[in-house]
């Protein structure tokens, strides 16, 4: 669970309704001061139990160096609506969500850069590979190349198992139907939802030295989400491929990883291998545990808007090319400059 330092929105971080064709989301929205946005927008994607608050640190230097940054609660997350059905909460309808959410920032289908945070880059790169929407570059913020395992791993199983039992409890007579609808199973899950809380998450967060207030909002946030939402996302960390060689098949995308040496989610030598597997650059900052963001949001957002300007220039530079080769009468390759294309990035 990332754990927000201030409750408090900074001057130009706004509250905002996304609409999509796949339906609303929550998010926040940050601009620069004045004038024009001159560089390409940023979509953040939060992870699990997390939401667009996760990113609160770094919204408004990121809008300070020229651009439009957005971070979002995925659907069935805090303060987005749940899906109607179990189904909605699988990856690839999440990365289609997480494309439509991009076309609509980016809606000059000129492309934009993604930040996907724990289970957030998993499905970010889900989005990436489906090729639904234009991707200029990807981060993955303290993501790994599959399935999480570990301590984390285990309490995941432990509260896993706890929603199966309850889960195990509905009615007999109850059909199909009635139990793939989310909204049932979400209010037969909430109380033992706040259970997990009591027993387990506050008193952690106590441990910790979490301020009351923050504290409180983390409640919110808990009983927020859709328990449906939780258990598919939830299982699917556990379960999750390495889908490295498929990210690494698109070719000229730039890709970070970008991670703290301290991550205890996915090891740092882990995410190490995939950053080599990839060719991508690779940021291990010090001192740093599973929420960059959060743990140093000002290296993490220079890093980012050094990252996404170099990102920029390439694309400008393959756009260059492509337009030469064309008037040149050679065919330009199939990916180069096609819209919706995350391998034209």
């Amino acid at each position: 669970m990332s754990t927000p330092r201030s409750l408090d929105l900074p001057d130009q971080v706004q509250r905002v309704t996304i609409h999509s064709p796949r339906g609303w989301f929550a998010a926040l929205d940050a601009e620069p001061a004045t004038g024009v946005c001159e560089r390409r927008p940023a979509l953040f994607i939060p992870g699990f139990t997390g939401s667009k608050e996760d990113f609160t640190p770094v919204l408004q230097p990121l809008a300070l160096a020229g651009r439009r940054v957005v971070a979002i609660d995925m659907r069935g997350q805090y303060q987005s609506p749940a899906a109607p059905r179990a189904g909605g909460y699988a990856p690839e309808e999440l990365a289609a969500d997480v494309a439509a959410v991009a076309d609509v920032i980016a809606d000059d289908h000129q492309g934009l850069h993604l930040v996907g945070h724990s289970l957030g880059g998993l499905i970010a790169r889900e989005a990436v590979l489906a090729r639904e929407t234009r991707v200029i570059s990807l981060t993955l913020l303290g993501s790994g190349p599959g399935r999480i395992a570990g301590e984390r791993a285990e309490l995941l199983r432990g509260m896993l198992a706890v929603m199966d039992a309850a889960e195990a409890k509905a009615p007999a007579d109850e059909t199909a139907e009635e139990t793939a609808d989310s909204a049932l199973a979400d209010g037969r899950l909430r109380i033992t939802v706040e259970q997990i809380w009591d027993e387990h998450l506050e008193p952690q967060a106590r441990q910790d030295g979490v301020p009351d207030p923050v504290i409180g909002f983390l409640h919110r946030r808990m009983m927020g989400n859709s328990p449906t939402g939780l258990m598919a996302m939830g299982r699917y960390l556990l379960s999750c491929p390495d889908r490295t060689a498929d990210l690494a098949g698109i070719e000229g995308l730039p890709i970070m990883v970008l991670y703290g040496e301290d991550d205890d989610a996915w090891p740092p030598a882990a995410q190490e291998r995939m950053a080599r597997r990839l060719g991508a650059h690779r940021v291990c900052i010090p001192g740093v545990g599973h929420s960059p963001a959060v743990e140093a949001p000002e290296t993490t957002a220079s890093t980012l808007t050094a990252f996404w300007r170099t990102a920029e220039e390439e694309d400008r530079r393959r756009a260059g090319r492509a337009l030469s080769d064309g008037h040149h009468g050679r065919a330009a390759s199939p990916t180069a400059g096609a819209p919706h294309s995350a391998a034209t990035a």
